[in-house]
């Protein structure tokens, strides 16, 4: 179980449900900034990566997944720029081509020589800070559903959906558990769905990481969203792991007052949950490039040289 490959035949598919109401206007707890430009920076960085880590060094975007992100606060609906409700997920090849803009921003990076200098990026920018409206909860895990049901049903032999939720906590239509049940009910061959969720606190204080237990959580919101979380599959573990994090066999996919470093670690963990065998295995390897992809690409296009694999 969660072990499927990965190709553009059979795609896995990301989706985040992004809270947007109005206590997201509130500071982030590590004083960054607002909770909503702590997640705008953090889905954007996320997104960025995949786009990065779809492409074979060159221009050319391969889709290995399917990405779609869910806004809920005044309204909910697909955010993402050519989304709508009849077609809520994107290929990751068309989200690289279509970012609501591309901002051109100024980091301080080394200079080689021990010092540093100021160098202008252009950063894609798919998801804006947002926070007006009610914090609808159940009706986004609600309004999802359907959606990954839709998705498993096309996609039975597929790597399961990683729903990741990202919230303030406080959901103001009711508790959230029974949606979020409903979701990991749906499942793929390969296994269960799976859903994860980022509680984003406007308090100060430790951050809670793939905890086993609920018994650190002093939020009830928190307990919550602990409740309605997936255990991590092996594969997610060891990428927890690798990156420091203290976790064991019943760890769940929670998060709980994390500063941006934190919850950019968090995202990108949820997208290799999707990649299980690595991408860099898929883009390096010429077996997961082979026939099957060549022949997605001539019947969508002529061949061109620079179509070729980067091995």
């Amino acid at each position: 179980m969660y072990s499927a490959e990965i190709n553009r035949k059979q795609p896995a598919l990301l989706m985040l449900l992004v809270d947007q109401s109005f206590s997201m206007s509130e500071p982030s707890g590590q004083g960054q900034g607002t909770k909503a430009q702590a997640l705008a920076l953090a889905v954007n960085n996320l997104l960025g990566n995949a786009v990065l880590l779809c492409s074979r060094g060159g221009e050319k975007v391969y889709s290995y997944f399917e990405v779609g992100v869910v806004g809920y606060g005044a309204r909910i609906s697909p955010i993402l720029f050519g989304a709508d409700a009849e077609r809520p997920v994107l290929p990751v090849k068309e989200l690289a081509e279509h970012p609501r803009r591309v901002d051109s921003v100024t980091r301080r990076v080394p200079d080689g020589a021990g010092g540093v200098v100021s160098e202008s990026q252009q950063m894609p920018v798919w998801v804006d800070p947002l926070a007006d409206g009610a914090t609808p909860m159940v009706s986004a895990f609600t309004h999802a559903e359907p959606v990954i049901a839709a998705w498993c049903a096309a996609h039975p032999s597929s790597f399961p959906p990683i729903v990741i939720n990202v919230t303030d906590g406080a959901s103001t239509d009711g508790n959230p558990g029974d949606a979020a049940a409903r979701i990991r009910g749906l499942s793929t061959d390969d296994g269960a769905v799976l859903v994860f969720n980022l509680h984003l606190s406007a308090l100060g204080g430790q951050a809670v990481a793939f905890p086993d237990t609920a018994e650190a959580l002093t939020d009830p919101n928190a307990k919550v969203l602990f409740e309605a979380s997936s255990v991590l599959p092996p594969a997610l573990l060891e990428a927890a792991a690798a990156l420091g994090y203290p976790v064991t066999a019943g760890s769940r996919g929670f998060l709980f007052n994390a500063d941006v470093t934190m919850v950019i670690d968090f995202l990108d963990i949820g997208t290799r949950a999707v990649t299980p065998t690595g991408l860099k295995d898929l883009v390096e390897d010429t077996d997961a490039v082979g026939a099957d992809d060549a022949e997605i690409d001539s019947a969508d296009e002529e061949p061109d040289v620079d179509d070729q694999p980067m091995l």
